[in-house]
């Protein structure tokens, strides 16, 4: 059965019932998204940084930090510095079940990543299963996700596994971060392993759980590790 065409003089009135509201400020959206333009341009989108840890530098180049001891990941791009809003909007999908949050904020990430090198496959952080039983969902892999659909990347969600049950990476400074992770990821590699991947997720900090997975992805065979993540703390 054809389903019923909407009266063209509804349409109006419920376009602008259900229209787009800016999920920072509550007034309007652009058109399609839960962002108004103001907020949109008033994000703390990341300027320069380190190639190699995406720190928020003066200017282009490599950190002291990396250029004395080279990290595991041969380059970090980061969307935003962790700062107002992001500081709130973060949480918001990780721990509060915000998924409009979510939606837009992949879409951000999908602008700023678009013109980067296209990686053979994008993976994100994989959450131990029973920090996932517990929340429900995995807030890299709901970043990911509408990320790799929006830049037509491979989505290897099944590749890098959380074996151990680590403490909270936020409980821990950063030389017990690192002792904390050690070991933490095995590579599951039965349906080919890429080249060039790129790891995904949410928010670096000290950079342990990502330089762990690329550790683990090295091991296995991959030559090219990147990174990218939505927000990087200075």
């Amino acid at each position: 059965m054809k389903a019923p065409e909407v009266d063209g003089r509804l349409r109006a009135p419920l376009c602008w019932l259900f229209a787009p509201r800016c999920i920072v400020c509550g007034d309007p959206g652009m058109p399609g998204r839960d962002l108004c333009a103001a907020c949109r341009a008033g994000l703390p989108w990341q300027g320069h940084a380190c190639a190699q840890c995406a720190l928020p530098l003066p200017e282009a180049g490599c950190c002291g930090q990396c250029l004395q001891h080279p990290p595991p990941l041969d380059a970090v791009h980061a969307a935003f510095d962790y700062a107002f809003p992001l500081d709130r909007l973060l949480p918001r999908l990780k721990f509060h079940r915000d998924f409009a949050a979510g939606r837009v904020l992949a879409h951000c990430l999908a602008e700023r990543f678009a013109a980067l090198p296209r990686p053979d496959a994008l993976v994100p952080l994989a959450l131990h299963r029973a920090r996932l039983r517990r929340r429900g969902y995995d807030q890299a892999l709901e970043l990911a996700r509408p990320l790799a659909k929006a830049l037509d990347l491979p989505l290897r969600d099944n590749l890098l596994h959380r074996h151990k049950a680590t403490v909270a990476q936020s409980r821990l400074d950063a030389d017990a971060r690192k002792r904390n992770l050690r070991g933490a990821f095995s590579v599951l590699a039965e349906a080919g392993l890429p080249a060039h991947v790129v790891l995904f997720d949410d928010v670096m900090t000290t950079g342990a759980s990502l330089h762990a997975a690329a550790v683990a992805l090295r091991k296995a065979g991959v030559s090219r590790v990147e990174a990218w993540v939505c927000a990087r703390v200075a």
